[in-house]
């Protein structure tokens, strides 16, 4: 029946949040009532009801039962249907009373507005025609702000804004695409360049502001409105936790993820800007659209195993079977290690564990005439020798030492090269290579056998970790100047927490022309990523390619409690502390699998484990080579580098203190100045990851003497 009448059936974004609200039998009459109601909207079991008063005559209710109703847009014409929301039954009306639904004249976005609310915030403002002193608007005109997405009706509500704090207060008053143009507005950015960063932003047609079917094909449309194509794919929706990024795509994220690209892509944006969720989505619209022959698959990889895993079972919560099947998910040292093996490779490849003796017997060799300590070797191999893939003393002469703070003529060089010589030999007697070392001999194992690789194109999530010989093999695994969708690339150098910094271009990947940037930050709170950011405030950050990164526009959707610092005198105050965020938690009904506790290293974290245990507090380590498990019960306990890519309600960070906050370990005792900035970069952005991965609360503990960090 639906089918003859072509019936389209939308759910809004905003009907998922407030039906995961509703008991759970309600829940289930109505999942019956949308299988009732795709059918065939007009059924005569369907009671549709006027709405008294409503301010919007095509909004109607219709029964669950006795205590719930949905309501429903129905409009004049044509065969759509849109689920807007689900409530008890008075609250429900009064929903329905105080808004309207409308297709904006200017972008085509369907826009849903509560008018009452509105109104009184307007009338604290000017006119639409007036200019309130000091108006953070004053030099753009109406006609711009309403190309930009702002309903008319809310002119004189915009023209009373004065600063972005006030801007950030009317934003639930605002359509989602209004309050994004207007952020990068006062950013900075030009009326053009906003028109150009939000796709939906486009008068190329006239718009018909009664044909709903259209506008529901817009780009600012599907950032709140979802088509339902079948029957198990609802039930898959519904029935699923509430994760909207599985569905809802902003219109910056959408133009990223469905299109082709004659080249490499690489994508930046800071904490929770969606760039994984970017990321995901662009794979399966690969697997599903340009991985036609069978033998073609897409390679997802990413720096760490803990962050495939979590992929991995993210991208089978928005896969079919098939395209799912066609997506390969690893961490770049285990595609290499597993590529070697298959090929026969003798070496063991070692994380340190076995080659930091050799190191050590390596230095013995280190010319006392120098008066270099020893750090300067390490930093050498890590700096120059290893991204370089430099093998000869000849190629070290020539090799550029850019940005090392020790000047080195032929004569030293060929000194020093006596060290990493015997580290080589050592190696080499021993069956050893490095994780670099092992990229160059896959690189070389490829170029040598021609293999024809099975991937259509490579998905690379947190670039910001893996170096040179990473990107150098990428780039050869899929081969080419500028061949289509061959490689995806997303990352963030405000989150390097690892050792690694790389040039594209110098690897042979020609992002220019293709370089995106994400702005709206849909995770965390205003006033936690403020207060995040903060800890990064005069630190020089790069863009992956060369250049340096900001963070101009870049702003959090939500609001909510400032971070809570709190510093004790000792630690058994700083666990009594936490111990009673915990207990009072269970007494409000939070669930605690929605909290993390997180430290700086595990040996730390295991305190804090003892410490919950004998207060009867369940809990459940995230360890690094396993997914997270929400459906286990109990507060998640986490290393501030396993937390990353994670995200919960609540964020406790423990422990902040002198000596674990920076780790001292990871802070060089180098000469080298450069060096020791590199180090100290790396421990805030670690601090800045942790606090960045809740969704509404941080607090961050310390005891004895705290970081410098928050003082």
């Amino acid at each position: 029946m639906a089918e003859a009448m072509k019936v389209k059936v939308a759910i809004a974004s905003d009907f998922l949040s407030a039906f995961a609200r509703i008991p759970r039998k309600q829940q289930s009459k109505m999942m019956e009532f949308i299988d009732k109601f795709r059918e065939n909207p007009m059924s005569p079991g369907i009671n549709y009801e006027k709405i008294n008063a409503a301010r919007d005559s095509n909004l109607r209710s219709v029964r669950i039962d006795n205590r719930y109703r949905a309501i429903v847009m129905s409009p004049d014409t044509g065969n759509v249907y849109l689920l807007l929301w689900v409530d008890h039954h008075d609250d429900a009306y009064d929903w329905a009373r105080r808004r309207t639904c409308h297709i904006h004249p200017e972008t085509g976005s369907i826009q849903i507005i509560d008018v009452e609310t509105t109104m009184e915030a307007a009338e604290q403002g000017a006119t639409p025609t007036e200019r309130k002193s000091g108006g953070l608007f004053n030099t753009i005109r109406d006609r711009q702000l309403i190309s930009l997405g702002i309903p008319e009706t809310l002119l004189g509500l915009v023209r009373s804004v004065t600063n972005d704090d006030e801007l950030d207060g009317i934003a639930p008053h605002l359509p989602g695409e209004a309050y994004d143009a207007l952020v990068m507005l006062s950013a900075g950015y030009s009326v053009e360049e906003v028109a150009r960063e939000l796709v939906g932003m486009t008068a190329a047609k006239k718009i018909d502001t009664g044909d709903f079917s259209t506008a529901l094909d817009n780009a600012d449309s599907q950032r709140h409105f979802y088509v339902v194509d079948n029957e198990m794919e609802l039930k898959a929706i519904l029935s699923a936790p509430l994760d909207k990024w599985r569905v809802f795509l902003h219109p910056s994220q959408r133009k990223l993820v469905n299109r082709d690209w004659n080249g490499p892509v690489r994508v930046l944006g800071g904490a929770g800007t969606g760039k994984t969720v970017v990321a995901l989505h662009r794979a399966k619209w690969l697997a599903e659209n340009r991985c036609q022959d069978g033998r073609q698959r897409v390679l997802f990889t990413t720096f760490t195993r803990n962050l495939a895993i979590d992929i991995k079972a993210n991208l089978r919560k928005i896969c079919s079977d098939d395209a799912f099947g066609r997506i390969e998910v690893t961490n770049l040292d285990r595609w290499v290690s597993e590529y070697l093996r298959k090929n026969g490779y003798s070496y063991e490849i070692d994380y340190g564990r076995r080659t930091e003796p050799l190191w050590q017997k390596a230095l013995t060799m280190a010319p006392s005439e120098l008066s270099l300590g020893q750090p300067f070797y390490r930093e050498e191999w890590e700096q120059v020798i290893q991204p370089l893939g430099i093998t000869t003393v000849a190629e070290y002469f020539s090799a550029s030492r850019m940005g090392r703070g020790t000047r080195l003529n032929r004569k030293e060089r060929k000194a020093v090269w006596a060290v990493f010589e015997e580290y080589r030999l050592l190696l080499d007697e021993n069956g050893l290579r490095e994780p670099d070392d092992a990229m160059r001999d896959a690189l070389q194992l490829l170029d040598q056998n021609r293999h024809d690789m099975p991937y259509c194109s490579i998905v690379v999530d947190e670039a910001q970790d893996m170096g040179k010989q990473a990107f150098h093999l990428i780039r050869r695994i899929i081969p080419g100047e500028e061949t289509r969708n061959d490689i995806f690339i997303v990352g963030d150098g405000h989150q390097r927490i690892y050792r690694h910094k790389v040039v594209l271009g110098q690897c042979g990947i020609n992002i220019r022309g293709r370089s995106q940037k994400l702005l709206i930050n849909y995770r965390t709170t205003e006033e936690n990523r403020k207060w995040a950011v903060g800890l990064l405030e005069g630190v020089s950050i790069d863009d992956l390619d060369g250049g340096a990164d900001d963070q101009k526009g870049y702003k959090s959707l939500l609001h909510g409690k400032p971070p809570i610092i709190r510093h004790f005198n000792t630690a058994d105050e700083e666990s009594e502390y936490i111990v009673s965020i915990l207990k009072n938690c269970e007494e409000t009904g939070q669930n605690l699998s929605d909290v993390c506790v997180v430290a700086r290293t595990n040996a730390i974290l295991d305190q804090y484990k003892r410490l919950l245990e004998s207060a009867n507090i369940k809990n459940h380590i995230i360890h690094r080579n396993e997914a997270e498990k929400r459906s286990e019960a109990g507060v998640r306990l986490a290393t501030m580098h396993r937390i990353k890519g994670l995200e919960f309600d609540t964020v406790i960070i423990a422990a902040v203190n002198e000596g674990v906050v920076p780790l001292d370990q990871a802070i060089t005792n180098s000469d080298d100045p450069v060096i020791r900035k590199e180090s100290e970069s790396r421990e805030r952005s670690l601090l800045y990851v942790a606090a960045t991965r809740a969704k509404q609360q941080v607090i961050v503990c310390s005891y004895g003497k705290s970081s410098a960090y928050i003082n």
